[in-house]
C-alpha cells in the first residue's frame, strides 16, 4: 500500500474569537493547494481514498484534491486531528479497512503529527528530522505483511514549490 501524508494548505492565523478547528484556508492557500492538486493529477497521481482531519483547513484541502479528480472518495477521521496518535489510527482505522496491497491512500492532516507519523513508520520513532511544508506531501510504501512501524519505505518528499 502507498500512503501519502499531505499537510493542509496555508490557513488563517489564529485569532481571538476563532476556534482552531474553524480556521479556514486563505485565498492564497486555496490557490496554491489547487495548483498542487492539478500538478499531482498531471503526474498521474490517483488516490483510492482521501482521509482528512475533521478540522476546517484540512477538510478544505481534501475537498480541493477531491474536486480536482485525485479521488472520488473522502472520509474524515478524528485520529488525524492535531495530536492524533498513529497507533490508534493504525489499530482502529487502517487495519480494519483491510485495503488491497496496491491501494493508494492519502491522508490530510497537520504538523508536526504527519512528519512524526512518517518517521515512526520509517524508523520506529519520531526523530524530528522530516519537515512537511503546507500543501507538501510525503509518500510511503507500507509493507504487505505485519506492522508498518519501522518497516516502511519513503518514495516521495515534496514541498509544494516543486509542484507549482
Amino acid at each position: 500500500m502507498e500512503l501519502y501524508l499531505i499537510r493542509h494548505g496555508i490557513a488563517e492565523e489564529q485569532k481571538t474569537g476563532i476556534k482552531d478547528e474553524e480556521r479556514e484556508l486563505t485565498k492564497e492557500g486555496k490557490q496554491k493547494t489547487e495548483k498542487v492538486a492539478h500538478r499531482l493529477l498531471e503526474l498521474g497521481r490517483q488516490f483510492d481514498l482521501i482521509v482528512t482531519s475533521p478540522l476546517m483547513r484540512a477538510r478544505q484541502t481534501a475537498e480541493i484534491f477531491l474536486a480536482c479528480g485525485l479521488s472520488c472518495q473522502l472520509e474524515a477521521s478524528n485520529h488525524l486531528a492535531p495530536n492524533g496518535n498513529i497507533f490508534n489510527w493504525l489499530d482502529y482505522w487502517l487495519k480494519p479497512k483491510n485495503f488491497p496491497e496496491n491501494a493508494q491512500i492519502a491522508i490530510v492532516g497537520h504538523e508536526p503529527c504527519l512528519s512524526n507519523w512518517a518517521e515512526i513508520l520509517l524508523w520506529g520513532e519520531a526523530k524530528d528530522s522530516l519537515v512537511l511544508k503546507k500543501a507538501g506531501m510525503i509518500g510511503l510504501k507500507l509493507p504487505e505483511i505485519g506492522s508498518p512501524v519501522g518497516r516502511s519505505q519513503m518514495f516521495w518528499l515534496t514541498p509544494p514549490r516543486y509542484l507549482l
